[in-house]
């Protein structure tokens, strides 16, 4: 890992000229960072609401939505509920190089403005600087029963015993606990956690990886992570609830 990355982020990328877009992940994976691409405003919207990034880079020239209308709806968002993380930071692409148009950016929310056409090095430079702005401001952590959850250091606890997790585990246990006790269709989590538009029939993924986190939660008694039958999983926060909703097996019960 490049060491100007205090850790392994995840970043949306939204560009939209396709071969720049592609080249700009390339160098972005080399880095060893998690790469989230998107075309369109719609996709980086859909993917910063239900991936939870660590940054965003934003192209401000897109398809279908005005880069600033981009950083207004994640800044400003309508109703009471925010879709999205009002403080994700964000950094724009612009082939405007006037300060003007620097200092307009800033105004709208962007927390850097690169000119374009730039040299990797010099975005790598200002993504690991952004990032460890946002590591240096506290999070609150989030509190599910027994379960505590750190987003800031991507940290879990279970009864104050630190629980590692895979990237994947702890963005699929993250989402359970936006809504502690309700049930998470299958088919919504593949499409929010994996990104994946397929029937929830046609792969094992969600099953396996809520399988391994339910047994790293609690290698003895498996609960927190329940499958209820025919819809999805959800996150309980006692023992008692766990084995009054469903069997601890991943297995559809015989009939």
């Amino acid at each position: 890992m490049s060491s100007d990355f205090a850790t392994l982020a995840t970043i949306v990328v939204c560009e939209g000229d396709e071969p720049d877009l592609d080249r700009l992940c390339d160098h972005l994976r080399a880095d060893r960072l998690e790469v989230l691409p998107a075309a369109t405003a719609s996709d980086a919207l859909r993917l910063c609401r239900y991936h939870h990034p660590d940054l965003m880079v934003l192209d401000l020239a897109l398809p279908d939505m005005a880069g600033p209308e981009v950083l207004r709806a994640i800044r400003e968002p309508d109703g009471m509920e925010a879709p999205f993380d009002p403080k994700l930071p964000i950094i724009v692409l612009t082939e405007r190089g006037r300060d003007t148009d620097r200092v307009r950016s800033l105004e709208r929310g962007a927390d850097d403005h690169v000119q374009k056409p730039f040299h990797h090095e010099e975005l790598r430079a200002r993504i690991a600087a952004v990032l460890r702005r946002r590591h240096s401001r506290a999070e609150d952590p989030v509190r599910v029963g027994e379960i505590l959850i750190d987003p800031a250091r991507r940290r879990v606890t279970v009864e104050g015993e630190e629980v590692h997790l895979s990237r994947k585990e702890f963005t699929l246990l993250r989402t359970l606990a936006s809504d502690p006790t309700r049930v998470f269709g299958k088919d919504e989590l593949l499409r929010d956690v994996w990104g994946l538009d397929v029937p929830a029939g046609r792969t094992r993924t969600l099953d396996s990886h809520a399988s391994r986190l339910r047994n790293k939660l609690d290698p003895e008694d498996r609960r927190f992570v329940v499958n209820a039958w025919g819809i999805g999983y959800k996150l309980v926060e006692s023992i008692d609830v766990a084995r009054s909703v469903g069997d601890d097996d991943d297995q559809e019960p015989r009939r």
